[in-house]
C-alpha cells in the first residue's frame, strides 16, 4: 500500500503549526497505524528531518497512551479500537489520511500530536481514590458486592482515559470520563465514604481545567475505545445533586 499522510506538525506550545504532507510506500496491511507512523520516522530520521513526536506505551489497546484524530474521528475509523490498535487494513492503497493531536483547551499541544494530559491526572488527585487504609490485602469476599454492581463497577472501571471523549465532544467536555471514575468508586462499598465529595470535587477540578459541560450528544461514548455508556454521566449528575443536597 501507498499511503499519503498529512500530519500536524507544530515544535512546541508556542508555535501555530499546521498540516505537512508526507509519501509512505510499502505499507503492509498487517502494520498498525503506530508502526506505519515508526517507518515514516525511520525515513525521517535516515533523511536528516525532524522524527514526528507522538505518544504510545503499551500498544496492546489497555494504557490509554495512544491518541490521534484520524481523518477527523479519533482514535480513526474503527469502533472500540485504540489507535495502537489500528491497522493499516482497515484503509486502501492510495488512500489520503490527515493526523492531528486531541483538540480540546485543557489539552495543550506540547509536539507535534502530542498534549498535555495533565488535567485528567489533577481530576483524579481531586476526589478519584477511596480512603481504604494501606496494609495486608483483605480477603476477596470481606466486603460483599451485589453482582449487578460489581458488573457496572468494572465496566467503568474500563475507561483507560485516553481522551478520545474530550477530543470527540464538539464542547470539550470531559464529563464521560469523570463519569466513568465517580461510578466506577461509587458502585463499591469501600468507595462510600467519599461519595459525596468525590462528585463535588472531581466535576469543580474538570471545570476548573477548563472542559466544557455535557450537552447530552454523545459524540464521546461514540469514540470511546472501552465503550463507556452516556447513562454513567446521568449517574454523575445524580450524585452531584445528591451531594449538594447532603451539604444543605
Amino acid at each position: 500500500m501507498n499511503i499519503t499522510l498529512r500530519v500536524w506538525r507544530q515544535r512546541n506550545s508556542d508555535d501555530t503549526g499546521q498540516m505537512q504532507t508526507y509519501q509512505v510506500t510499502d505499507v503492509s496491511p498487517d502494520m498498525s497505524f503506530l508502526e506505519m507512523l515508526d517507518v515514516l520516522n525511520e525515513n525521517l530520521t535516515i533523511s536528516g528531518e525532524d522524527p514526528i513526536a507522538f505518544d504510545s506505551d503499551c500498544r496492546e489497546g489497555i494504557c490509554g497512551m495512544c491518541g490521534l484524530v484520524i481523518n477527523g474521528l479519533a482514535h480513526g475509523p474503527k469502533e472500540r479500537v485504540t489507535t495502537c490498535q489500528l491497522h493499516m487494513r482497515s484503509f486502501s492503497d492510495g488512500d489520503v489520511i490527515d493526523v492531528e493531536p486531541w483538540r480540546a483547551e485543557p489539552f495543550t499541544v506540547i509536539k507535534d500530536l502530542i498534549v498535555d494530559r495533565g488535567a485528567f491526572d489533577r481530576i483524579i488527585q481531586a476526589g478519584g481514590f477511596i480512603t481504604a487504609p494501606t496494609g495486608t490485602a483483605p480477603d476477596a469476599h470481606a466486603a460483599p458486592v451485589p453482582k449487578v454492581d460489581a458488573d457496572a463497577a468494572f465496566d467503568a472501571a474500563t475507561c483507560i482515559g485516553c481522551g478520545a471523549c474530550v477530543a470527540a465532544c464538539p464542547n470539550g467536555s470531559a464529563s464521560l470520563f469523570v463519569a466513568a471514575k465517580v461510578t466506577h468508586l461509587g458502585l463499591l462499598p469501600q468507595g462510600q465514604p467519599e461519595r459525596h465529595s468525590r462528585a463535588l470535587d472531581m466535576v469543580a477540578q474538570a471545570d476548573l481545567e477548563g472542559f466544557g459541560g455535557c450537552t447530552q450528544i454523545g459524540e464521546c461514548t461514540a469514540a470511546c475505545p472501552k465503550g463507556i455508556q452516556i447513562d454513567l454521566i446521568s449517574r454523575l449528575n445524580r450524585d452531584v445533586l445528591g451531594a449538594l443536597a447532603h451539604r444543605g
